[in-house]
């Protein structure tokens, strides 16, 4: 039998090439892992076990970076800002390989040192070199001590030891305790470091839930598969089953199923690209003899919407408009508007990890203020007697009860918080576990804010206002 060749010394297996590629583009070109990384695996032709080393090798590093950081600083004995930004990825993908994962010790460094070798100087091989054999000559526990040891004090050391920046440990404190639940702290912070399943749905009225699926707790049409091939069997359904993450269908059929539907209905997603969930009420709409036009301001997004609507049935109309003129544009022109606000996207950090990284409290401040206005503009647009849902993947308060609130206070009595936990409770296949009391200060009704560690979900948050019957524009 004849042995397989073995790779040259100079070159890199394609899973790692592929993860250091993603990781660099993030870093340098603010890249979305989840789009691109399935891009390169797809050039390269990898085999499905390459493909999984290099979804873990991206992830992995992603989610626990900050934390990889500080081993490096330690290990190298100086501040990561003073290591170049190239070699630095290097490195961190070798700590990865080193602490979290079964690949032997020489193969992370020696493989390592070739891909410095690659993008970096001469005299950053040696560098690489010293510094993950350095780490490698400690346990991960070993190096956990070493990293809490220095944290300066409670937060930072939770920080460092679930690699999220503080503010973000802080700010995801202060939404659990707004439900009662600040001890869930650390639970949320280990769920967002587990890699999420593929979670699916198939749209209604459209396809049906495979039989060897495994139906979702809460949504109606959505599932996981056991085992296989996702893509296959999204292929096979030509666009009537896609990804879509459980708390991104609730917060579709939150606005669909508000109150029963009068044929001729026309609804808006206002900011909704890339289009998953306007495919969900497009297909709700077309059951229930409603219309649905989707907005998407940023052309290419505009195109995914389209892509995304194009196996629903019915004329969903794509318009290109600014979101905060919709309510001067259209007045009272809908009878029910999804606005699923531009946000930080911190209750996604399972899926895009390296949103943790990116964001900051500035990020907040300059969001809630485009968040407002496309909430308020939204009402605008809205029917009396119509119902608006505001929808963020985030449980920063500022983004979800503070925008609401500030709606609330503005729009007087012309507007009216439902109770959404009510609506969504009578939608579930299961109850969702929720705090008892309203969630919105000074106000009737409840906002529902879904939780990974809880629900298996992102971290979604809902509210449904509707306008009163006799508000005047």
């Amino acid at each position: 039998m004849t042995a397989a060749p073995s790779r040259s010394p100079s070159t890199v297996q394609p899973a790692r090439r592929i993860a250091y590629d993603v990781l660099s583009a993030v870093s340098t070109d603010d890249a979305y892992a989840n789009l691109l990384l399935p891009t390169l695996i797809a050039r390269a032709s990898l085999n499905t076990a390459d493909a999984g080393l290099a979804t873990e090798l991206t992830y992995g590093t992603l989610r626990l970076r900050g934390y990889y950081d500080l081993v490096i600083a330690l290990a190298a004995g100086r501040d990561i800002r003073e290591i170049d930004p190239a070699i630095l990825d290097v490195l961190r993908l070798g700590a990865h390989q080193l602490l979290a994962t079964r690949v032997a010790q020489h193969a992370a460094v020696n493989e390592s040192v070739v891909l410095a070798r690659m993008v970096g100087s001469r005299s950053a091989v040696g560098f690489t070199n010293g510094v993950l054999r350095a780490i490698s000559r400690s346990t991960p526990d070993e190096w956990r001590e070493r990293v809490l040891a220095g944290a300066k004090n409670a937060d930072d050391r939770l920080a460092a030891d679930t690699a999220h920046p503080a503010w973000i440990l802080r700010a995801f404190r202060q939404a659990l305790a707004a439900e009662g639940r600040a001890d869930e702290l650390e639970t949320l912070l280990a769920a967002d470091n587990q890699a999420p399943r593929v979670n699916l749905v198939a749209l209604p009225g459209l396809t049906a839930i495979p039989e060897d699926a495994d139906a979702n707790h809460y949504s109606p049409f959505g599932f996981t598969l056991a085992g296989g091939d996702p893509d296959s069997v999204i292929r096979h359904e030509n666009g009537r089953l896609r990804v879509q993450d459980e708390g991104s269908q609730l917060a579709a059929l939150a606005l669909s199923r508000a109150r029963p539907v009068e044929a001729g209905e026309r609804w808006l997603d206002l900011c909704a690209g890339p289009g998953g969930k306007t495919a969900m009420l497009g297909a709700e709409a077309a059951l229930a003899g409603a219309l649905v036009t989707a907005n998407e301001i940023v052309p290419a997004r505009a195109q995914l919407v389209r892509r995304a609507v194009a196996p629903v049935p019915g004329d969903i109309r794509v318009t290109e408009l600014d979101g905060t003129d919709i309510g001067d544009l259209q007045p009272e022109a809908w009878d029910r508007i999804l606005v699923d606000a531009p946000c930080t996207g911190l209750g996604a950090l399972r899926r895009r990890p390296e949103a943790r990284w990116r964001k900051t409290t500035k990020d907040v401040a300059d969001l809630t203020i485009l968040q407002q206005k496309l909430l308020l503009s939204a009402f605008e647009a809205l029917k009396p007697g119509g119902v608006v849902a505001y929808v963020t993947c985030s449980p920063h308060v500022a983004e979800t009860r503070g925008v609401v609130a500030d709606a609330l206070r503005r729009l007087g009595d012309t507007a009216e918080l439902l109770d959404t936990a009510s609506v969504l409770q009578s939608i579930v296949s299961e109850p969702l576990d929720l705090p008892e009391a309203p969630t919105a200060d000074g106000a009737a009704g409840t906002t529902v804010q879904l939780w990974p560690h809880r629900h298996g979900t992102d971290a979604m948050f809902i509210a449904l206002i509707a306008k009163s019957p006799s508000a005047i524009r």
